[in-house]
């Protein structure tokens, strides 16, 4: 039986839960997409085009933030940039209307937010290449990394979080199921399913588990009691913790890329993500054991062993 269905079952999530939306999600970003994905969803646009498409997006705002005289420059990109974020809910918003939903379609999303990205980093690290010199690509590359790290934690723990307040399963429950991308045939397949592997290294590497919880969640399928249980407690114990993600999250990098432009140069850009955003990757990664111990406590003790946090 499906998470969600059966007797007592909460009725199914559409979209994002209240507690996951910053104030530009949930009032610029998710309603624009939602607008968007309507619009295309009578057309032959699929949402792995939506996905491929948003790598154009941020690489024009590459172009724009580098190639563009100052300030005209800054504001088409950072336009240009706050329009990948409506692209990049769109596909998402398009495969749920369309019934295309799917994780292979998730790792597609991921990949090419990545692609896109890393076509940005290039292109800031030779922009400041021209004023502090080769210092800026070994500055690049670690602001990269981190971003990548910073990214995957945020993004796998709120995913985590989905799974558990509400059943919605992700890549963790599809790669260790029989069926799903991570067993299709195929070239793409195979290096999109190695992609996936990689991403979810690194998020057992950023991410505090708790197989404790894991278990309940997959029990909370067919236990009604057990599930809101789950849920209420994921909910009120986890405040702090999705507020911590979501700094790290996508919305407030681009807001901080945008301004440091304005200043006229990524490195202020580069030497946040560095320095500020790390130390509070490690501080969201405490929250989160913390988290998960309390959850994991409060649960009756029969769902669950100790907890490995």
């Amino acid at each position: 039986m499906a998470p969600g269905q059966g007797d007592g079952a909460r009725p199914p999530l559409v979209g994002k839960p209240a507690e996951l939306q910053d104030a530009l999600n949930a009032r610029l970003f998710h309603p624009l997409a939602r607008r968007l994905a309507v619009a295309l969803s009578a057309t032959p646009v699929t949402p792995n085009m939506i996905s491929v498409s948003g790598v154009f997006v941020v690489t024009a705002a590459a172009c724009a933030y580098t190639l563009v005289s100052w300030p005209l420059g800054v504001l088409i990109g950072f336009t240009l940039h706050m329009l990948w974020h409506v692209v990049d809910g769109a596909d998402g918003d398009l495969a749920r209307l369309t019934g295309r939903a799917s994780p292979f379609g998730e790792m597609v999303d991921g990949m090419c937010d990545y692609a896109g990205h890393a076509i940005l980093y290039v292109a800031l690290a030779a922009f400041l290449d021209d004023s502090i010199g080769w210092y800026a690509w070994p500055l690049a590359t670690l602001a990269a990394f981190s971003r990548a790290a910073q990214s995957n934690h945020a993004e796998s723990q709120r995913r985590t979080y989905l799974w558990r307040a509400y059943g919605v399963p992700w890549l963790r429950q599809t790669k260790e199921a029989d069926e799903g991308p991570f067993h299709r045939r195929g070239l793409g397949a195979r290096l999109l399913a190695a992609v996936g592997t990689f991403y979810m290294a690194i998020a057992d590497a950023v991410s505090p588990t708790s197989p404790a919880l894991d278990k309940a969640a997959e029990q909370a399928a067919t236990d009604p009691a057990l599930r809101d249980r789950l849920h209420t407690l994921c909910k009120s114990l986890s405040g702090r913790a999705l507020t911590l993600q979501s700094i790290l999250g996508s919305n407030q990098r681009t807001l901080l890329l945008g301004a440091s432009m304005a200043l006229g140069t990524p490195l202020w850009f580069f030497l946040v993500e560095l320095l500020a955003f790390n130390l509070l990757l490690l501080v969201s990664i405490g929250e989160q054991k913390r988290v998960n111990a309390r959850v994991a406590a409060g649960l009756p003790t029969k769902n669950h062993s100790s907890p490995r946090t």
